[in-house]
């Protein structure tokens, strides 16, 4: 492989959400992914552990596919934001029989990311403190500025404290 493979591996895992190199810096987020492919996701919650081992499952796709044996440190990286997105989407995918590409869109949607494409300038530092909401919990009790926003919270239940699983299946059932 000519390219270290961290940059194989992220180049890897934007082909799974669709992202292409148009020539055309309106339409291309390289920028914004590779802020989330470097942002770990650190949890705060029981159980959304299993969503940080849902995205770092996707380093054993990757390896398997490239026919690479990476030395066990990389393997055991914390999971990074993109890695998270793509394996939240993967799960949405599936419950909704729609596709991942669409729903790791939505999610971007959702955290009002999308106007941050690669001819953005000065954008960083949004990016870098909504990504923190994600991770410390600080969006709103209905899950606005988060993942997963809710039209109705379920009575008594703050969103900020509910794990990411639980979050995404009301998403699902609320879009219905």
């Amino acid at each position: 492989m000519s390219k270290p493979i961290d940059e194989s591996y992220f180049l890897w895992l934007c082909q799974k959400i669709g992202e292409e190199d148009t020539g055309n810096p309106h339409k291309t987020y390289w920028n914004l992914l590779r802020i989330l492919y470097k942002k770990e996701f650190v949890y705060i919650i029981p159980h959304d552990n299993n969503r940080a081992e849902d995205g770092k499952d996707l380093r054993s796709e990757f390896v398997a596919d490239q026919g690479i044996m990476p030395d066990s440190g990389w393997m055991n990286m914390g999971c990074s934001m993109l890695e998270l997105l793509i394996g939240l989407s993967r799960h949405l995918a599936f419950m909704s029989e729609g596709e991942l590409r669409a729903w790791f869109w939505e999610l971007i949607e959702n955290l009002n990311l999308e106007k941050y494409n690669d001819n953005t300038i000065e954008y960083s530092h949004h990016i870098e403190e909504t990504l923190n909401d994600v991770i410390w919990r600080t969006y709103r009790p209905n899950g606005r500025g988060g993942l997963f926003p809710l039209k109705v919270r379920p009575p008594g239940k703050d969103q900020r404290n509910i794990e990411l699983w639980y979050q995404l299946n009301e998403y699902v059932i609320q879009k219905g």
